[in-house]
């Protein structure tokens, strides 16, 4: 049985925007994501990024795209356990092309950015969760991408790493006009972004404002 996983969605994110996309689970949050950002294939429609229609290129050109135009924040972290805090945030670089010399200096410059210069030679396990979640950011940011991809990235955070790491989100914004999208269950964190996108059922149902947002944080609202 074929799904229609997402249906006519139409979505403008403008440079230097925040946005949050909200709805219950299954609703296509994560598929949106992943489309826009190429990880999932898609049947028709168009994906413009920096000018770029990702939907029509070929995958060797589509990953080496990726690594220098977007950055990608996870719940799960997705760092390589073997490797430390520097090396997780260089591969984006190495990928792309990057000299080695040039990749560590700048991934220790990403890394002073989210207060772990300190902690760049630590691997993983020896860093708590708010710790892993910023070397996450440092990597999404290491190549100054086009946008920034973050699908659940407080949900295993207590609550209060997860205001430090949307305040992070909000600075990084705000002094380098980070565009970001951000897919999320949580109205606190949809609150931080400058507007909200409510889904259900594959589609786009509502568009609600930070203003609006902030209320239903406020009063303890859910999805």
């Amino acid at each position: 049985m074929q799904v229609q996983a997402l249906r006519g969605v139409t979505l403008q994110v403008r440079k230097g925007e925040m946005v949050a996309v909200m709805g219950p689970s299954g609703c296509g949050k994560t598929t949106l994501l992943n489309c826009f950002s190429g990880l999932d294939e898609f049947d028709s429609g168009t994906v413009l990024v920096a000018g770029h229609d990702i939907a029509h290129m070929p995958d060797d050109r589509k990953t080496e795209f990726r690594a220098r135009e977007m950055g990608f924040v996870f719940q799960t972290y997705n760092l390589l356990p073997v490797l430390t805090a520097v090396e997780n945030v260089e591969l984006p670089l190495i990928v792309s092309g990057t000299r080695p010399r040039v990749a560590r200096e700048m991934a220790l410059a990403a890394l002073e950015r989210v207060g772990l210069r300190d902690r760049a030679h630590q691997r993983p396990a020896q860093l708590s969760g708010g710790q892993r979640q910023r070397v996450t950011i440092a990597r999404a940011l290491v190549n100054h991408p086009s946008i920034v991809w973050a699908d659940e990235p407080t949900g295993a955070l207590d609550s209060q790493t997860a205001r430090e790491i949307m305040d992070l989100f909000v600075e990084l914004n705000a002094a380098e006009q980070q565009t970001c999208v951000i897919v999320t269950h949580d109205p606190k964190v949809a609150a931080c972004c400058h507007r909200t996108i409510q889904m259900a059922d594959g589609l786009i149902v509502r568009e609600d404002s930070r203003e609006a947002m902030q209320a239903v944080a406020a009063l303890g609202g859910g999805e």
